[in-house]
């Protein structure tokens, strides 16, 4: 299962993916992994999470900073 800090970043990283209309196989290209490793990621179904340098490299492509995937205060 997924912890609040996770599901919370990854629900953000999703948003600001269909906000630039961007799909799961588009952002694995940009992110260079599997569309799998994405459509793991966004379901509640699996562990699977973005690390540091996900975030750091998801910033770069959807053009944000990385604290905008972060809460403003810790759970």
């Amino acid at each position: 299962m997924k912890s609040k800090i996770d599901t919370y970043v990854i629900e953000r990283v999703k948003e600001k993916r269909i906000e630039k209309n961007l799909s799961q196989a588009e952002l694995a290209y940009e992110l260079e992994v599997s569309v799998g490793f994405i459509g793991m990621v966004e379901s509640p179904k699996y562990e699977t999470h973005y690390n540091l340098k996900h975030l750091n490299d998801l910033a770069k492509i959807l053009k944000c900073s990385p604290q905008d995937f972060l809460p403003k205060k810790p759970f």
